[in-house]
């Protein structure tokens, strides 16, 4: 079906001879409460490789999990400090290893299940040594292995092995290259590098799997390639790097070096809108981009449509939408 309207900005890079994809509105699931399938401030969100979408329903102290069109799943958790128990859970990732990595804030660990919720493992406490945590906030895993997390207190990044065996950190208070201040996320992209959400520098860094600092991007504001507490980054397939941009209400991509491509989202309670964008994650595809709308209690979901570019007999260009 061809659509008649393109989103703005779109005419532009057609001209330039460099189409690019709009996310348009597809779907969402969830609401305030307790029961399955409703949330209290959910803060992290990922994919299994069959498509299930794993949530962190933080205040409800426990993962939920659902079909790829939110049909509940299953659930595992409860408010506590033993095994499989959480204080203030916030983002998750799935490792290659199949098993699911969750950021426990308050008990200032990791913990790692199965896709089914059975606990495997967990590695951290409080302080500020190699294995401790200051309230770490964001997790991300490699295609090595390794599990990075953003110990967003003690203003840096933390590598381990898939077991948590340490291997290295960077990072540390202030607002020079490879400074923090509270990293809020983190993902690794195709070729390994390591990108950070620095949420109070409203920026995204970018890193060498082992922490040499190679770029940056975001200033605070509103414009496209500025952010306003950037909670959230994920990195697709092809380099191409989403951002969370909270208190701006819209999600942000990006060349894997922080060149603007696109955005979608504002401000509301309807379809399509954000009161807060907290994280997101894609297919392997990037068909489709999930997206957590913290204070908003649900999950939206967003399909892409490929523009598709020839010129016309008068020498113009027309993009058609699939």
């Amino acid at each position: 079906m061809v659509k008649k309207t393109l989103v703005a900005g779109l005419a532009l890079a057609l001209v330039a001879g460099a189409a690019v994809a709009e996310y348009q509105y597809e779907g969402k699931w969830g609401s305030s409460g307790a029961g399955d399938g409703q949330f209290q401030w959910p803060e992290g969100i990922t994919l299994a490789a069959n498509g299930d979408v794993y949530v962190v329903d933080s205040l409800n102290y426990r993962i939920q999990y659902f079909t790829p069109t939110g049909s509940f799943l299953g659930k595992w958790g409860a408010a506590g400090a033993g095994d499989s128990q959480f204080n203030n859970p916030l983002k998750i990732a799935m490792g290659n290893n199949g098993y699911i990595y969750v950021v426990d804030s308050n008990n200032n660990r990791i913990q790692y299940f199965t896709s089914g919720g059975s606990f495997v493992g967990k590695w951290g406490s409080a302080g500020e040594g190699n294995n401790q945590f200051n309230h770490p906030m964001g997790v991300a895993t490699a295609a090595n292995g390794n599990v990075y997390v953003a110990d967003g207190g003690n203003f840096c990044v933390k590598y381990y092995t898939a077991t948590g065996s340490y291997k290295g950190k960077w990072g540390e208070e202030g607002t020079g290259d490879g400074e923090f201040e509270s990293p809020a996320d983190v993902a690794v992209g195709p070729t390994g590098d390591v990108y950070v959400c620095d949420h109070f520098n409203n920026r995204i860094q970018y890193f060498t799997p082992a922490g040499s600092f190679l770029g940056k991007w975001g200033v605070y504001g509103g414009g496209n390639g500025m952010f306003h507490r950037p909670q959230g980054v994920w990195v697709g397939p092809n380099g191409y790097v989403f951002v969370a941009d909270s208190l701006n209400h819209r999600v942000q991509y990006f060349t894997a070096t922080g060149s603007f491509i696109g955005q979608f989202g504002s401000y509301g309670t309807g379809d399509g809108q954000f009161q807060s964008s907290a994280d997101m994650v894609g297919r392997v595809t990037m068909s489709r981009i999930y997206v957590l709308d913290e204070s908003g209690q649900r999950i939206e979901y967003f399909n892409r449509n490929e523009p598709v570019v020839e010129p016309s007999s008068l020498g113009r260009v027309k993009a058609l939408y699939r």
